[in-house]
C-alpha cells in the first residue's frame, strides 16, 4: 500500500511517500527558515500562507519523483499535532480534502510518534526494545519503546526544551536566527573549560530536564565578560567559548540521563531522533557509550519532514478513516498516547 504523509506542524512543510512493500520512495521539503528570519523567530499567520502555497506543488513533485500517479495512493497520514494551530490546519485540511476526492482514508498521526520511529527509516534499523530520547525545539523526552504504539513516557524536561534553549541562548549571544545549528558550530571553535555553566538536574535522581536557567548562567557570563572588558561587545573567542560551554552542559546533561534510562529499563539500545539529534558533539557522545548501540535517524531526516509522518501512518493503517471532518491537536500531550512510567 502506498501512504501519502503531510507534515505542516510548524516551519517545514513536508510530503513523502512511503510504500509498505518497498519503503520509501520519495519525499519532498520547503523550509520557511529564509522567510522567519527576518522576524527573528516564526510567525504562525505566515507559516500557515506558506503550507498553503507549497503542498500542492510539493505533493505532484512527491508523485514525479516515484514514477506514481494521485490513483496509486491507498492513503494520506497527516500531521494532527502537536504545533501551530494555523499550520496543522493548511496539512490537515489538505490531507483530508485530497483523500475525500480520491475516496481514500485518513490516517492521523502524532507529531511526536512520527520523530520517534524516524530512526528505523535509516539503513541501521533498531530492534524492540529500547530507549528513544526524542529531543527538539518543542521538546525533550525520553520513553521506553517496547513496540509500535507501545511507548512508556520516562521523564522530560519541566520547562524548555533543549532546542528551544539551544535558540534562545543562541539569540542571547546576537547569532542570526535559528541560531541553535549556528551555536552548535561556533562551539566546535569554543575552548572547552574556559567557561563553566550548570548542569540543571544532574543528579534528580529521575529522568526529568531543565534547560531554561541555562540561558540565565550564559546571561550572567556575558555580563561578566563584558564588564572585564570595559563593557565592550564580545570577542569571536570569547563568544564561541561560551557556545562551547553551552553545548557542553546540555550534552551532559542529555548523556547521563540517556545512561541512567537504559540502566533503569535494562535496554541495551538507544534511540535519538528529533532537530538537536543532527548535534555534531550529542552524536558523538551518545555514540560512544559503553555496551549500547546508539541509533541515529539520518541527518536529512532529523528535522520535521513528511517522510516520519508517511512511515507512521503506514504502520497505524488499522486507525485509518474516512476522510471528511477533522480537527487538529495544536496541544497534543504526549500522555494521550503513553502510559507514565515509574522507575523500575
Amino acid at each position: 500500500m502506498l501512504v501519502l504523509g503531510i507534515e505542516s506542524s510548524c516551519d517545514e512543510t513536508g510530503v513523502a511517500l512511503y510504500d509498505t512493500a518497498a519503503g520509501l520512495l520519495a519525499h519532498q521539503l520547503h523550509t520557511q527558515m529564509a522567510m522567519h528570519a527576518e522576524y527573528g523567530g516564526v510567525v504562525p499567520e505566515l507559516a500557515s500562507r506558506d503550507h498553503i502555497r507549497r503542498l500542492v506543488p510539493l505533493t505532484q513533485a512527491c508523485l514525479q519523483q516515484a514514477g506514481k500517479s494521485y490513483a496509486d495512493i491507498s492513503a494520506v497520514a497527516y500531521t494532527q499535532g502537536p504545533g501551530l494551530g494555523g499550520a496543522l490546519l493548511a496539512g490537515a485540511s489538505f490531507a483530508n480534502a485530497l483523500a475525500f476526492a480520491l475516496n481514500k482514508p485518513v490516517i492521523p498521526v502524532h507529531h511526536l510518534e512520527g520523530h520517534l520511529l524516524s530512526p528505523l527509516l535509516g539503513d541501521d534499523i533498531p530492534e524492540f526494545p529500547f530507549v528513544a530520547l526524542l529531543v527538539s525545539g518543542g521538546h525533550s523526552q525520553f520513553m521506553a519503546v517496547r513496540g509500535v504504539g507501545d511507548y512508556t513516557l520516562l521523564g522530560e524536561s519541566v520547562d524548555d526544551a533543549a532546542g528551544e534553549a539551544f535558540d534562545k541562548t543562541a539569540k542571547l549571544l546576537g547569532l542570526p536566527y535559528p541560531g541553535g545549528a549556528k551555536l552548535s558550530e561556533l562551539a566546535k571553535l569554543g575552548r572547552a573549560g574556559a567557561f563553566e555553566l550548570p548542569r540543571p538536574m544532574l543528579h534528580s535522581g529521575d529522568l526529568n530536564m531543565s534547560f531554561s536557567g541555562l540561558k540565565t548562567a550564559v546571561l550572567t557570563a556575558v555580563n561578566k565578560a563584558r564588564a572585564g572588558d570595559s563593557g565592550a561587545p564580545l570577542s569571536e573567542q570569547t563568544r564561541n567559548d561560551i557556545c562551547r560551554a553551552f553545548q557542553d552542559a546540555v550534552v551532559d546533561v542529555l548523556a547521563a540521563k540517556a545512561q541512567q534510562a537504559l540502566r533503569q529499563t535494562g535496554f541495551k539500545r538507544l534511540v535519538v531522533a528529533g532537530g538537536v539529534g543532527a548535534n555534531w558533539q550529542l552524536r558523538q557522545r551518545l555514540g560512544s557509550l559503553n555496551k549500547v548501540h546508539t541509533y541515529f535517524p539520518p541527518l536529512s531526516l532529523c528535522t520535521d519532514n513528511g517522510a516520519m509522518i508517511a512511515f507512521a501512518g503506514a504502520l497505524h493503517l488499522q486507525a485509518a478513516q474516512p476522510a471528511g471532518g477533522f480537527d487538529v491537536k495544536p496541544r497534543w500531550p504526549l500522555s494521550d498516547i503513553v502510559q507514565t512510567d515509574s522507575p523500575a
